[in-house]
This record gives C-alpha cells, sequence and structure tokens, in this order.
C-alpha cells in the first residue's frame, strides 16, 4: 500500500513507520488502516469514538464540563451536528459567506501589491481569520488576533505535564495564550452576542446554556480546525501551482467547478492532516483485502488518510501524480475526514482557498520566491509550510 515515492507529485512527504499493509498492526499493538475502503467504513461505522488530538486532555475535564464538538461522540455529538448543521451548507455559504471572501481575498492581494512581496502564509491566515470568525461569531475582538493564534498555535509543541521544567513551561504558556484568547477575542463576542442575537455559532452555543469556558473551547476548536488547516493547504496548493506550468494554466483556465476539482485532487494527494486515531468500544470487523480481521474494543485504530487517499483500488492508476476529476465520487479523498466527525466546514475551506488563489494567480507576473520549508506534526501526520513568499514584478506593484 505504500508507494515508491520516486513518481509522486507530493511536495510534503512524510516519514513512513510501521507496517506498510493495508491493515495491521504496529509493534505497540495500535491497528494501523492504509486501505481506502476500510478505513472509511471505520469512519462511517458504529463501534469506535474520537482519540489523539488532544483528547486525553480533555477527558480530564470534570464531567459537568462540556466537551467541544470534536471530542464528543454518540447522540449528543450528532444532535450538535444537526442543530449546527446550516451554518456550513453551501447555499448558506455561497449566500452569506462568499462575498466576505472575496472582500478579504480583494484586500490581502492589495497588500501584496502595496508590498511587493508577502509570506504566503501570512495572506492566507488573514483570510482563514476572517471567515471562520464569521462563521463562529468572534468578530468583536481586539486588533491583533494573528498573533494571539499564532501563539497558540506555535510550530512546535511541547508535552503537556506537570513532572518536567519542559511539561510545565508547556502547561504554563498554553494557559496562558487560553487567557489571551478569552479576553480578547472570545469574552467581547459572548458580550455582543448576550446584547443582540445573531445567526452563527457563538449565539446558538449561549442558547444551549453553554458557559463562556465551554463557548472557549469550541471557539478554539474551530480556530485549528478551521483557520490553521486552510492556511497550511493555501500554501500547499499554491506552491504545486506555481511548481507545475501545465496544471497552473489549467487551473487559470478552467470554471469555478473545475478549479475545485483541482483543489479536491492535491487536497487528495496531501491531506493537510495525515493520521486519525479512534478507540474502539466494542468488537468492530474491517473487510480487507486480504480478508475480514477483528479489532477488539478498546483498542486504537490509526487511520493513514494520505495512504488511504493513494489506494489505487478507489482513486485509480497512478494515485501519487495529479489528475484532476480523476474519481469524482472520491473527490478530496478521507482528507476531511469521514461519517459523523467529517469537516462540517469542507465547502467553506475549498471555495476560501479558489476565491484566494484564482485572484493571486490573476497578477500578472506573480512569483515564488525560493523553495519553502516543510514542517511536520507528527501526532496528527499534519504539515506546515513555511518560507513560502510570493512576489510581483515592480511593473505589478502600486
Amino acid at each position: 500500500m505504500v508507494h515508491d515515492e520516486q513518481d509522486s507529485a507530493r511536495k510534503a512527504g512524510r516519514r513512513r513507520a510501521g507496517t506498510a499493509c493495508p491493515v495491521g498492526r504496529a509493534a505497540d499493538g495500535t491497528w494501523q488502516v492504509r486501505d481506502y475502503a476500510a478505513a472509511r467504513a471505520l469512519l462511517r461505522g458504529p463501534g469506535t469514538v474520537q482519540a489523539g488530538l488532544g483528547i486525553e486532555t480533555v477527558e480530564k475535564l470534570p464531567p459537568r464540563v462540556r466537551r467541544p464538538v470534536l471530542y464528543r461522540d454518540g447522540p449528543e455529538h450528532r444532535e450538535h451536528r444537526r442543530q449546527t448543521a446550516r451554518f456550513f451548507t453551501p447555499r448558506r455559504v455561497d449566500e452569506h459567506y462568499r462575498d466576505l471572501m472575496v472582500r478579504i481575498a480583494d484586500e490581502q492581494v492589495a497588500a501584496l501589491r502595496a508590498a511587493g512581496e508577502a509570506p504566503l502564509s501570512d495572506l492566507a491566515f488573514e483570510l482563514a481569520i476572517g471567515v471562520v470568525s464569521e462563521v463562529v461569531g468572534l468578530r468583536y475582538g481586539r486588533p491583533g488576533v494573528r498573533r494571539r493564534l499564532e501563539r497558540f498555535f506555535p510550530e512546535e509543541f511541547g508535552e503537556p505535564g506537570l513532572t518536567s521544567v519542559r511539561g510545565v513551561y508547556w502547561w504554563v504558556r498554553q494557559n496562558t495564550n487560553w487567557l489571551r484568547i478569552h479576553l480578547a477575542d472570545v469574552r467581547p463576542a459572548i458580550r455582543a452576542h448576550r446584547r443582540h442575537d445573531h445567526d452563527d455559532l457563538i449565539s446558538h452555543l449561549i442558547a444551549e446554556g453553554c458557559s463562556d469556558a465551554e463557548i472557549l473551547g469550541e471557539c478554539l476548536t474551530f480556530a485549528a480546525a478551521g483557520m490553521v488547516t486552510t492556511r497550511e493547504f493555501i500554501c500547499l496548493a499554491a506552491w504545486h501551482l506555481f511548481s507545475d506550468a501545465g496544471l497552473l494554466d489549467h487551473y487559470r483556465s478552467a470554471d469555478e467547478t473545475g478549479r475545485l476539482a483541482v483543489l479536491q485532487e492535491l487536497l487528495r494527494l496531501e491531506p493537510v492532516i495525515g493520521h486519525l486515531r479512534r478507540r474502539t468500544t466494542e468488537a468492530v470487523e474491517l473487510a480487507c483485502p486480504g480478508g475480514p480481521v477483528t479489532v477488539g474494543p478498546g483498542e486504537y485504530v490509526e487511520l493513514f488518510l494520505d495512504d488511504a487517499n493513494t489506494d489505487p483500488e478507489a482513486v485509480g492508476d497512478e494515485p501519487l501524480l495529479i489528475r484532476p476529476g480523476r474519481a469524482p465520487e472520491v473527490g478530496a479523498g478521507l482528507s476531511f475526514g469521514d461519517g459523523p466527525h467529517r469537516c462540517p466546514g469542507a465547502h467553506i475551506a475549498l471555495l476560501e482557498t479558489d476565491v484566494f488563489l484564482s485572484r493571486l494567480f490573476a497578477l500578472d507576473g506573480v512569483r515564488m520566491g525560493g523553495e519553502p520549508r516543510v514542517a511536520f506534526q507528527e501526532a496528527i501526520g499534519g504539515y506546515e509550510i513555511r518560507g513560502l513568499t510570493v512576489a510581483l514584478p515592480r511593473a505589478g506593484r502600486r
């Protein structure tokens, strides 16, 4: 299942560890799934709950504290998703958020024109922050939200705990950053929403009776899921387009549907989050190429999305190459997850990426300044693209 990366179009090649089988067990007993059909069935089916993504820390909270939706499963989770689905429908995205995306994208392009050169991650982060803030309701905060979020989501994370100097430092730093975001962004938004009801996530959470701390937790979850990941994908997609003249010509000449197909194919090939973990609550049978296997209750399963998305049985021949529209029924594969925990903002992320990149690549002479660097968050198989600058010739500046 693990393919020869020599013939790969990937920019952010992840390091491989453990078994290369479609379904197998690592040395520590964790099940590893690289088969597309088995991974999708596990995400869609019953018998598992979330694991990883910091859930071990969240589980230490008092039982009376409501967990963010990312860390819930079962009927409570399904009901929350049902009630909030209206914020993420394609129709709402088009009617409520498209104009905002266009305005912020135009602002970032204007900033690039004025400066002549800029880090793409900064431009992309401003876009992602503005869009997610509107969906969630974080539009009343103080200036400097980008800096506060960068502190909360640094390039390197420490390990929490009070048994080492490094662990204590991590604990103090993260709690300080929680407080900064609460005081500067979330508390002002909650106060504004309590005075006047809004049609957004914070108003929904207030109506549900959530405390300020619980609303803060949900806001930070959406910040990580909607802001940080979109920033990384915008940078990665731009890197591909800058590096492949044929793909860029195809993207520039396509209509919106065609451009979105390009972005879906890039995301299939290089999901921002490469690994998901689940814990079984009952015996789960997986139908695998070599015959069914049974995962016992209480065991951990790690899903390698980057491998599952390149399963030729699902996506066809030459799965490591870019072929927009190769498998419309697969689209971006499992890059947004699947089943009850599939990312609700998938359409938002793809559309805002296209709104921005279609404007960026409409600029005459826009170029990439040097090769960017790639860092990884090993716990989630996530990549971070840094050092990717975009620049304009002097004639294109103002």
